[in-house]
This record gives C-alpha cells, structure tokens and sequence, in this order.
C-alpha cells in the first residue's frame, strides 16, 4: 500500500523586503523546513513582495513575473535538491493587462506538479486585489505529488466552502491555504478578535466537513508603506489542522515560524468512515448552489 503518512510544514515569515531579498529568504526557511523533516512545504501568499495591494498603483505590475521563471528556477532546484514538495505562491504575469495571484506546486524532482490560479478575488480596504488578479481559471484541483495528493487555495478562498468540497473531493489529502491577512491597526481592538477567530473557524470547519487536513502558512509584520495611512498589521496564527479540526501547530501573531504536523492518511480514513458526510450528501439536491441567488 505504500507510505500512509508524511511531513508537512507551513512558513510564517515577514516579507516587507526587496524580491530578491525575500528569495534568499525564502529560499533558506524552506531549506531549514526540510532539515526539520518536512517533506510537503508552503510559503506564505504573494512571497517575493511586500502587499503592494494596500493600494491601486499600477506600477507595482513591474513585481510580476511570467511563468517558470525567477521563483519556478530557484524553487525547482531547490526542490529537486531537497527531495521536496515546495508550495510557491507568485504574482504571475501571464500576457500584458492579465495577471493572476498564483501558486506552483513543485514535486520533489523540480517538475511542476501543478498551477492554482486564485479564484475568489476581494476588493476591501487595503485588500485592493481586483485592481490586480484576473481570476482563476483553473479551477480547484487535487494535486499528485511524490509524497501525496495536495489541495491548494489561497487567502480569500479560505472563506468558501464550496472551494474547500471540490478540492476535497478530488482526492485532496490536504488544503494549503497560503495567505496574507491582517488587521487594519484602528480596527484591531473592536474588532480584531472576531476578525481573527472567524478565519480560524471557518477553515477547522473546512477540516471538519471534508474529513481533510488544512494548513494556513500567514505572514506577519506592519506593512505600513503609504502615506497617511495606517498600513496593514499581518496577524500571524499560521496553523495545521487535523481532520476533526484538532489543532496540531499553531504559530505565534508576530515570529518568524516554521510549523510541522503529520499528515497521517490512516487516521483520515477513520474519520471519514466514522464521519461520513460524503456518503450523506444529498447531491440530487444541491443543484441551486450554482446559482447567484435563489430568488
């Protein structure tokens, strides 16, 4: 039957640098990462920047990059060296006047094991993402890797449910969710604990409902690069989540931090045997969700 478990690990780190410098960065974390053990590993969203969407600038279109270059280079070799999986998210240019927030999945040989194109795009203050991503078009996919099935999706598409069953449903063994979110600082006390909790429970739900693992991999730090503004504090928590929603790491709000858990495909299969909420769902029923709104 073959191996039933395996390493993952998720980087939390700040990344309020140059490219280049943010590449050496990473580059390191995810070389500690496998020294640690890992075997599955996932860098947090649009690492080689700082969140240049606090504003609509088109100048920041110059971060860009096409595809299977300067991150795929360095991260297949890297990869290949190491016998990883790396988790890659970039901001890819795919032709001019089209680019998306993107993410490699690279297998332990330095071949791209797939391409996830973020499908959920928000528009909110300092989250001005729609000013930049054209949406997914991919879809949602289970990845096949050397060391398992890997689900991507990232930050926004935390919050969809649907997002989180299809990809599961594919054969996913874990959800990645790479991610950049934060606080906006004079909302922090009134509403920053309700902010936080709700992302926490909304993807221990996805683990839950899916009999899934989930690993969110957050960035942290002030990103406060604007003038007369308050910039945005990244609050950290990055976690790894079993599939009853257990914690099994959790990160601090402001350390650079490499989280480690086991994906263990044994324990996945129990739950969903004792839980078993795909063989219940009433598919001859659900055909509205396609739908806008049900008027």
């Amino acid at each position: 039957m073959g191996k039933r478990s395996y390493k993952i690990a998720v980087i939390q780190l700040n990344l309020n640098d140059k490219p280049e410098n943010n590449l050496k960065k990473c580059l390191a974390w995810v070389r500690e990462a496998a020294a640690k053990g890992a075997e599955v590993i996932s860098l947090p969203e649009l690492y080689s920047s700082h969140y240049f969407c606090q504003s609509e600038d088109v100048n920041n279109f110059s971060l860009a990059e096409p595809l299977y270059s300067t991150s795929f280079n360095a991260f297949s070799d890297l990869a290949k060296e190491l016998g990883v999986v790396i988790i890659v998210p970039f901001f890819e240019k795919r032709m001019a006047g089209i680019y998306h927030n993107s993410a490699y999945i690279i297998d332990t040989d330095g071949t791209e094991a797939g391409l996830y194109r973020k499908m959920h795009i928000p528009d909110d203050p300092h989250f001005y993402e729609k000013f930049y991503f054209t949406p997914g078009d991919l879809g949602f996919k289970s990845n096949a890797t050397k060391k398992g099935n890997i689900g991507v999706l990232i930050c926004w598409d935390q919050w969809y449910p649907e997002a989180a069953r299809l990809t599961a449903l594919k054969g996913a063994e874990v959800l990645f969710y790479p991610t950049a979110i934060g606080w906006h600082p004079s909302e922090k006390q009134q509403y920053g604990d309700n902010q936080y909790n709700a992302w926490m429970n909304v993807m221990k739900g996805h683990a839950v409902a899916n009999g899934i693992y989930v690993a969110a991999a957050n960035r942290i730090g002030l990103e406060q690069y604007l003038p007369n503004t308050d910039g945005l504090e990244f609050w950290g928590a990055s976690f790894i989540a079993g599939p009853q929603g257990e914690i099994l790491a959790i990160a601090s709000h402001d350390k650079e931090e490499i989280l480690m858990a086991e994906v263990d495909l044994s324990l996945q299969e129990n739950v969903r045997q004792n839980w078993p909420f795909f063989r219940d769902r009433r598919i001859d029923a659900f055909s509205d969700i396609t739908k806008r709104a049900i008027d």
